[in-house]
């Protein structure tokens, strides 16, 4: 058994400083010590898949990451750890607790995961290692997993297993209630909305060259990389839901504008983000959630948000101000307004379906969009 700061302080020799998951009793003492670490930023995920997302931005924002779950999250990190992680090779450390770890009691629902713990990592690609649970290991632990970390760009996982880490305290101040934030309907319901392209054209013409842009996956990055590819640009292919996890990552790190092209669809497959952005208010972060109603990159089929007031929602959560709107017109005023004033902010524009029939896709690897991308904002 080692004190939680026999791990974290060689952890921050390393350079790991930011820190982000969902509480497992078995990490406890780990995330207690990181919460009470100024040295160390811990950001309270909503769930384990967006705590990936959440890491991803960190990193493509200059930061080593660590993301820590217990395993039955781990099912929730599938996603993003073989459809981000991996095609855009952003490394980060998996501290993934066994519950359910065999031949050990515990309750029925980690039977199934603690026997496959080790496997569904194997089978995601993910290479890993038992937690170090003695002092004199720690610093080797941590050097084999930066090395293979920094030779595959992938993640890598330590699991933790029971009694690995003594007790630790928490020593955190109570969360503040966000303030009043203001919202603003520019909506006019006169005209059919314009479509996806227009919008993005409009936001091409109107952000500052400084301005971070990640767009969600399907046709919302395909678009923008058809009206200009720049490096400003993270088109997020896959990992559907975790744009606006990302672009909270990128924005608690830079003080440049991080504007998140959302979708109706994808903001609902991971709603928790938009509480996790209330919380943690990065006054850089515009919110753009791009609403047709429908899941436009495979048919049009209808999605949940036909009665979803997004910017209500967002205000309810915490955002420094939020606007609806239907024109192109009401969508500039709205970027303005989110542009010159402290966030978060979140717009929710309605746009009509469909798109152009000979769209193309970014030529760009993922690998070179995260190496550019994260070159920008260094710069």
């Amino acid at each position: 058994m080692i004190g939680a700061d026999d791990f974290l302080a060689p952890a921050r020799e390393a350079g790991f400083d930011f820190f982000t998951g969902v509480p497992c009793s078995l990490l406890t003492p780990l995330i207690n010590r990181v919460i009470g670490d100024k040295r160390l930023t811990y950001i309270a995920a909503a769930s384990e898949g967006e705590a990936v997302g959440i890491a991803a931005g960190a990193w493509l924002a200059g930061h080593k990451t660590a993301v820590m779950c217990q395993n039955s999250g781990l099912g929730n990190t599938v996603n993003p750890l073989t459809s981000l992680n991996f095609p855009f090779r952003i490394p980060t450390l998996l501290i993934v607790t066994w519950r359910g770890e065999p031949g050990l009691a515990d309750e029925p629902q980690h039977e199934l995961m603690g026997e496959i713990t080790p496997a569904l990592l194997d089978v995601i690609r993910i290479p890993h290692r038992p937690f170090p649970s003695c002092r004199e290991d720690v610093a080797k632990a941590l050097a084999e997993a930066d090395s293979v970390m920094e030779r595959s760009g992938l993640p890598f996982a330590f699991i933790m297993q029971k009694g690995n880490v003594a007790s630790e305290p928490l020593k955190a101040a109570p969360a503040a209630a966000p303030p009043h934030g203001r919202s603003v309907d520019l909506r006019n319901g006169k005209n059919a909305p314009p479509s996806r392209m227009q919008t993005l054209e409009c936001l091409s013409a109107e952000i500052p060259d400084a301005a971070a842009v990640i767009a969600t996956t399907g046709k919302c990055g395909r678009e923008l990389f058809t009206i200009a590819d720049r490096p400003q640009h993270f088109y997020q292919v896959g990992s559907m839901g975790c744009a606006a996890a990302s672009g909270l990552g990128v924005a608690l790190n830079v003080r440049r504008p991080v504007v998140v092209l959302d979708g109706d669809g994808a903001a609902l497959m991971k709603m928790g983000a938009l509480a996790t952005i209330g919380a943690y208010a990065p006054g850089n972060l515009i919110h753009i959630v791009l609403d047709n109603g429908v899941y436009d990159s495979t048919g049009g089929q209808p999605t949940a948000a036909a009665n979803v007031d997004f910017a209500a929602i967002a205000m309810a959560c915490g955002y420094a101000g939020a606007s609806s709107c239907d024109s192109l017109e009401g969508f500039a005023e709205a970027l303005a307004q989110a542009l010159s004033t402290p966030g978060p902010h979140l717009i929710h524009m309605r746009i009509s379906i469909g798109s152009t029939t000979d769209l193309g896709r970014p030529s760009v690897k993922p690998f070179e969009v995260a190496r550019r991308f994260k070159a920008f904002l260094a710069g």
